[in-house]
């Protein structure tokens, strides 16, 4: 770079956040690049400068926090239990802002919803939490409103990635130990020429039962012709649930692939505050025509009067869905993505004054609709929309595992989703998909929009899917590599938080070893994991405080194919079946012997159905002496026993027993 662009560069360099302006300081090599300040790329950033990393935030876009600083306003998510600590500390920072500031009995507090799964939150209050989280982070430096434009790569090495300003020809270049991509739109990842797909997968490429062209058609509940058991097993989860099915209408639907991704909205934040209400007045061009016609054509609209949802009397709307326009987006630039954006504001705008004032719509709707308007006090620079369109799906990296409807689905001969071996999160959401274009067959919803109840269950993510072929120190936790179905599980802002969490102790432990993230042994990274609280395996029994001593080997051996159902049973007494089955494959584990956990999972499961009498400590000791020097593989059980503080004539617990083969894999 020359010196003239290096002082160009320096000059227009506003979007940091530090003191630091010294051109020297702003051109430096950093540990860690993380492009796109979402939940994940704020997780990703945070947790690395947490750990000592010098870390370089880019934003796209001028507001940190990504679409639940953009009137996302939920975090979606059927799991209350705790997940990974950035993402609740995130929680928590919420319910307390809405405590200390209206108070503990306040409706505000309650509508925050604390202590259940879906949090609520306004927009600007997350944005509020972001910035306060970054700005407590002094190793992170922020950038606003650029965007990579083009690198340079030494083999499987990214070297630099330069930037420019969207609103101006400014560029600079920044080099890095790791880089991460955590923006919606992909854009790191394309410009690094790593393999990447969009669009559908067609039915018979993995095999998905829900991929490509798909129409669905929703039924009564119950479901008739689904076994009540089957119902009744999905109701057992530890998970919110929903009462519908949605039916395949065939033989329409045939699972060809195409190039469609699910339909966008803004989603738009209202209130019936009278105070913060703004009036709706009449668009300008506004045409009710062009409403009405194509509210039978690609405008997917419910018109139901809203009810609020969130503090101080606000809600969201899901839609409208403009339906078609989304696809231009994935590989447009700025410009084209700035006219999809405009014409979803455009019709909200317009949608709205329509439901207020449309002789079409019957009185008491129109009446319910003009208690609502725009709040004061959201996007206020921003003519009180949000800033950024909830791209639902863009580009999704071809990784080096991919994670498909398969893997959110129960597994042959077992009542939990296939086992990832290298699991660093979790999906609980089921499978879904908004409109993927806007056609429609007798009795369906828009084509490609389903819902998934009752037909999957959580899964794991493998890190192999944030890890790009043919280079290493590049992470895409967010458009991270799976099928257009399988990113139904994927695509929710905790698993994004949890996902970029991980990702930043792969980066904290990459450059401590002086390696890339593709490069460094998982088992170390899951261990890690594990033993900071971070959820790698779902089950229904362990909501509890991750604190307790049994947590971290439980979540660790959940991903290692130890546990055949989504019950982990930590408190309950260890059977001797079970016991032989679990020595037996610990000293595969120490062994380093490649099995497939899947497979591992459903020999549990029969260990576990033999029953079988409990087991004191000692005699624990026993099987797993036998088990590790028939592998050939060293044990003192007495150094094990002193680690982990057990009494050897005391009945041994499932959690106890995790424990001690924890240690032994520490050894």
């Amino acid at each position: 770079m020359s010196l003239r662009l290096i002082l160009i560069s320096f000059l227009a360099l506003g979007g940091f956040n530090r003191t630091a302006r010294a051109a020297d300081s702003a051109l430096r090599p950093y540990d860690l690049v993380v492009y796109g300040a979402t939940g994940g790329g704020v997780a990703h950033a945070v947790c690395a400068a947490r750990e000592g990393l010098d870390v370089l935030l880019i934003s796209p876009v001028p507001h940190l926090g990504g679409l639940l600083s953009n009137g996302l306003t939920t975090m979606d998510t059927l799991y209350n239990g705790a997940r990974a600590p950035f993402y609740d500390g995130v929680r928590r920072n919420i319910h307390e802002y809405y405590r200390d500031k209206y108070g503990a009995d306040s409706e505000q507090f309650r509508r925050s919803l604390p202590g259940q799964p879906k949090a609520k939150v306004e927009a600007h209050v997350f944005e509020r939490v972001i910035d306060r989280l970054i700005a407590g982070e002094p190793r992170v430096t922020v950038m606003k409103s650029y965007y990579p434009v083009a690198c340079e790569r030494t083999g499987a090495q990214l070297r630099t990635v330069t930037f420019r300003d969207r609103h101006g020809p400014t560029t600079f270049a920044v080099s890095a130990a790791v880089f991460s991509d955590c923006s919606y739109e992909g854009d790191l990842l394309a410009v690094a020429k790593v393999p990447y797909r969009w669009g559908r997968e067609s039915r018979e490429e993995f095999g998905e039962e829900h991929a490509g062209r798909i129409f669905m058609r929703k039924v009564p509940w119950p479901p008739a012709g689904v076994d009540p058991k089957i119902l009744a097993e999905f109701r057992r989860m530890n998970l919110a649930q929903y009462n519908r099915w949605f039916e395949i209408i065939r033989p329409a639907s045939t699972g060809v692939a195409d190039q469609s991704v699910q339909a966008y909205n803004l989603r738009t934040v209202i209130t019936r505050d009278p105070i913060n209400r703004l009036t709706m007045d009449r668009p300008a061009n506004y045409d009710p025509a062009e409403i009405q016609r194509r509210l039978h054509t690609d405008i997917n609209w419910s018109g139901r009067v809203p009810v609020p949802n969130q503090p101080n009397e606000k809600t969201y709307l899901n839609l409208p869905e403009v339906v078609g326009i989304q696809h231009a987006y994935v590989e447009g630039d700025w410009a084209t993505r700035q006219r999809i954006v405009d014409e979803h504001a455009r019709i909200t705008r317009w949608l709205i004054y329509f439901m207020q004032n449309d002789p079409s719509v019957p009185e008491a709707t129109r009446l319910g609709w003009r208690e609502w308007g725009l709040p004061r006090d959201e996007f206020a620079d921003n003519g009180n929309l949000p800033y950024e369109i909830y791209a639902r799906e863009t580009r999704r990296l071809v990784g080096r595992a991919i994670f498909t409807e398969n893997d959110a689905r129960p597994a042959p001969r077992l009542k939990r989703a296939p086992v990832q071996a290298d699991a660093i999160s979790v999906t609980e959401w089921f499978l879904d998909s908004h409109a993927c274009t806007p056609e429609q067959v007798p009795g369906s919803d828009f084509e490609g929009e389903l819902l998934l109840n009752y037909v999957t269950v959580p899964g794991q993510i493998s890190y192999r899917t944030l890890l790009p072929q043919g280079l290493d120190n590049l992470l895409v936790p967010v458009c991270a590599s799976s099928t257009h179905i399988g990113w139904g599980a994927i695509r929710l802002e905790p698993t994004w938080m949890s996902l970029g969490e991980a990702a930043a102790h792969a980066t904290v432990l990459a450059i401590r070893q002086k390696k890339t993230p593709a490069t460094i042994a998982v088992d170390g990274l899951l261990r890690l994991l594990a033993e900071r609280r971070v959820m790698l395996s779902f089950f229904n029994d362990v909501e509890v405080d991750p604190r307790e001593a049994w947590y971290p080997a439980v979540q660790y051996f959940g991903t290692q194919g130890f546990f055949g159902t989504y019950e982990a049973q930590p408190l309950a007494a260890l059977t001797l079946p079970l016991a032989e089955a679990w020595a037996g494959a610990a000293a595969e584990q120490i062994r380093g012997e490649i099995v497939d956990p899947t497979e591992r999972a459903r020999r549990m499961q029969t260990a576990e159905e033999q029953g079988g009498a409990p087991l004191t400590v000692e005699e624990f000791g026993a099987v797993l002496a036998r088990a590790f020097k028939a592998a050939a593989v060293p044990l003192s059980f007495n150094e094990l026993l002193a680690e982990v503080h057990l009494a050897r004539d005391v009945r041994i617990s499932r959690g106890a027993a995790c424990r001690l083969m924890f240690a032994a894999g520490r050894k």
